[in-house]
C-alpha cells in the first residue's frame, strides 16, 4: 500500500461519525512513530491526535526500585492498566471534557504527564507502541478497545541499524547501543512477533521509513509507507 492509501484508510476511520481508535503495533524500530506522525500531520490537528503507548513507561526511579532499569522497554516496565484506562476514556469522549494524555520525551527517556491534550471533538486517536497486540493478560484489553490495528514491519537488519543509530543519538556509546539493541530490544521484538497475526492490516516497509520526512513531501511519491505487502484482514 502507498502512503496515500494508508492515509485514505485512516481518513475513513476519522469520517465514520464517531470517535475511533487506530492502533499501530510492531517491533522496536519498525517505523511505527514515523507512520503515526505522518498520518496525524496529513489529517491535521482537528481530525487526529497521536497518543503514544510510551507515555506509560514507568519512571526510572520506579524501575530502579523494582530492579528493572536494565530491561527498560520490556512489557513489565510499562503501566498497561493505566494505558487501558486512558484508552477507555478516549473511546467515549464527553462533550466539553478534554483528556490530557502522557507523552514521552526521548531526550530525557522519561514519560511526561498531561502533555498531550485530546479535545472531545477530535474524531481519530492514533496510538502506537510495541505491545498493542501482545497476548498477555495485562495487555489483552488494549486490542479490544482499538477499532483497527495495523502491524508495521521492516527488514530486520535495517531495523536493528536504525535502533542502534537511535540509541547513539540519545547518548549511548556505540558498543553499549549495539549491546542494548541485540539483547533488550531484540528480545522485545521476538516477544511481540505473534501479534502480527492479530492485526487488521500488515504493512511491510521496503525502505527505512525514518530516512524520509513524510509530512514534508507528497505522500504519493515518497516511501515512508511504501510496502512490499499490504495484507488486509478487515
Amino acid at each position: 500500500m502507498t502512503p496515500q492509501q494508508l492515509l485514505d484508510r485512516a481518513r475513513r476511520l476519522a469520517d465514520s461519525g464517531r470517535r475511533r481508535l487506530l492502533g499501530i503495533a510492531g517491533p522496536p524500530g519498525a517505523g511505527k512513530t514515523t507512520l503515526a506522525e505522518y498520518l496525524v500531520g496529513a489529517l491535521g490537528p482537528d481530525r487526529a491526535v497521536l497518543v503514544p503507548m510510551d507515555g506509560f513507561h514507568l519512571a526510572d526511579v520506579e524501575l530502579r526500585r523494582l530492579g528493572l532499569l536494565g530491561r527498560k522497554g520490556a512489557p513489565e516496565t510499562f503501566d498497561p492498566y493505566g494505558y487501558t484506562a486512558l484508552l477507555r476514556r478516549l473511546k467515549e469522549p464527553r462533550p466539553g471534557e478534554p483528556v490530557y494524555a502522557p507523552g514521552f520525551e526521548r531526550e530525557l527517556e522519561q514519560p511526561i504527564a498531561g502533555s498531550i491534550p485530546v479535545a472531545p471533538d477530535v474524531p481519530l486517536v492514533i496510538t502506537e507502541g510495541n505491545y498493542l497486540l501482545l497476548d498477555d493478560a495485562p495487555w489483552r484489553p488494549v486490542r479490544e478497545l482499538l477499532d483497527e490495528t495495523w502491524w508495521v514491519e521492516l527488514d530486520t537488519e535495517e531495523r536493528v541499524r536504525r535502533l542502534i543509530d537511535r540509541h547513539e543519538r540519545f547518548g549511548k556509546e556505540p558498543a553499549e547501543a549495539e549491546r542494548w539493541v541485540l539483547t533488550t530490544d531484540e528480545a522485545n521484538a521476538r516477544r511481540v512477533a505473534p501479534g502480527r497475526d492479530a492485526a487488521d492490516l500488515v504493512i511491510g516497509f521496503t525502505a527505512d521509513p525514518g530516512e524520509t520526512d513524510p509530512g514534508e513531501t507528497d505522500p504519493g511519491e515518497t516511501d515512508p509507507g511504501e510496502t512490499d505487502s499490504g495484507e488486509t484482514r478487515a
